[in-house]
């Protein structure tokens, strides 16, 4: 029975600059487990609570002292020298700690980098794979690596919102290995850089994400650069290659309308706006179409595409089981996209992705906007068998990390891509 020994914790940097949480785990058997937390841009109302100082004076608000001196303080002194019989155990203990329905007291963060800091240690202790024990907190063996969605072109929050949509990825259908995955889309994202030169004289502006992001005029003219993009690969876009859209529609989405490049549509204009980019374009997933409170459009949305796309919620889900439940009562999706600081526990987490994968649903682990060099993402996607994983460009030594945690697991395990 794992014993904690001591809780130490850093504020670190990620990827855009701004502060978030590294923590460290030690047990009593002497075993460590190091963590770093990701932080999102891009955030749904439903989120759990990132806690920040909010002194202006110092990262514009955005310090995590507090956070940090959450759990060498608080937090700490609650879990000390105490057991826990598993994970489960250890985060309802930091539920009941923190006290709020959002973890809005001690922090997201700091809970979170408890949680997973934890478990790694906990894998090292046993001396197994980091994903096998992620694995057993759905209680199903890994089966699969993810196939990967890779960011191409950004719009939105990640790249200034010059255009309101905010990423548009390539995932490449032919690929029979992580290896191959990753070929493929660098021929594409060359192709693309190419393109974006030629025609915008710039080569490598990119986004939060690593996605390429020039001055398009419309959404119409990035899905056009993604396949012409493909198409100077030597590869078929819809068959080699298809795109997946992040709408991202809440940060479009006022006083009942939806504000694209060329003008603000009703709920059932943007759903009739999401068939047509589907009819025009091969786009295998669309995520977050319409915004995270509109419930009656997302119906009609899964109704109209979901045979023959994944109708995907980020903002609308929050990777909260209460919202996932009503999202499958409703039939308002069709695809998860999990982000574990959404929630702030793994074992929450892990209920959120069992709810998805039991109601037929695919599953998707993202990463955040701001993320570290920390690779333990790479390792829950292929724990809980997710369908695919969405980490961004092949640009970013952040990114990198994940997508080469993923070729070691590969070549390690064996395990094939999922389909």
């Amino acid at each position: 029975m794992p014993i904690i020994d001591h809780l130490s914790a850093l504020e670190i940097l990620d990827s855009r600059g701004r502060p978030t949480v590294q923590a460290t785990c030690v047990l009593a058997s002497g075993a460590v487990g190091t963590v770093s937390v990701p932080s999102g841009a891009s955030r749904g109302a439903a989120e759990a609570w990132e806690l920040r100082d909010g002194d202006p004076r110092r990262y514009g608000g955005l310090g995590c002292r507090r956070a940090v001196a959450h759990i060498e303080g608080e937090i700490l002194a609650a879990l000390d020298v105490r057991p826990f019989d598993d994970q489960r155990a250890l985060d309802e203990a930091l539920i009941a700690l923190d006290g709020t329905s959002n973890k809005a007291r001690l922090g997201a963060n700091a809970i979170l980098a408890v949680s997973l800091a934890f478990a790694r240690a906990v894998a090292a202790e046993r001396a197994i794979p980091l994903y096998d024990y992620f694995a057993e907190l759905i209680d199903r063996p890994a089966a699969s690596l993810p196939l990967p969605m890779i960011n191409l072109f950004s719009g939105g929050k990640h790249a200034g919102a010059q255009i309101a949509v905010q990423d548009v990825q390539v995932m490449p259908v032919t690929a029979r290995t992580m290896d191959e995955v990753l070929a493929m889309t660098y021929a594409v994202f060359q192709a693309a850089a190419e393109l974006v030169y030629r025609r915008y004289g710039m080569r490598l502006l990119t986004a939060d994400e690593g996605g390429l992001a020039p001055q398009f005029a419309n959404t119409e003219d990035m899905l056009d650069a993604s396949v012409e993009a493909i198409r100077a690969a030597g590869l078929e876009p819809g068959r080699d290659v298809v795109l997946t859209v992040d709408v991202a529609a809440s940060h479009f989405h006022r006083d009942g309308r939806y504000h694209l490049e060329d003008g603000a549509l009703d709920g059932a204009a943007m759903v009739d706006r999401l068939a047509a980019w589907l009819d025009a374009y091969p786009i295998a997933s669309l995520e977050d179409g319409l915004a995270e409170d509109d419930w009656h459009h997302w119906r009609q949305l899964r109704a109209r595409v979901g045979s023959r796309a994944m109708v995907m919620g980020d903002d609308l889900l929050c990777t909260h089981p209460a919202r996932i439940r009503r999202a499958v009562e409703q039939g308002a999706a069709n695809a998860l996209l999990l982000k574990v600081n959404q929630i702030g526990t793994l074992s929450e987490a892990a209920d959120a992705c069992c709810l998805a994968v039991d109601a037929g649903w695919r599953v998707v682990i993202s990463a955040r906007s701001g993320e570290t060099e920390d690779n333990w993402l790479a390792d829950l996607a292929v724990g809980w068998s997710g369908h695919h994983i969405k980490v961004g460009a092949i640009t970013q030594s952040d990114r990198l990390a994940k997508y080469n945690r993923l070729l070691a697991i590969e070549r390690t395990t064996g395990l094939p891509l999922a389909r």
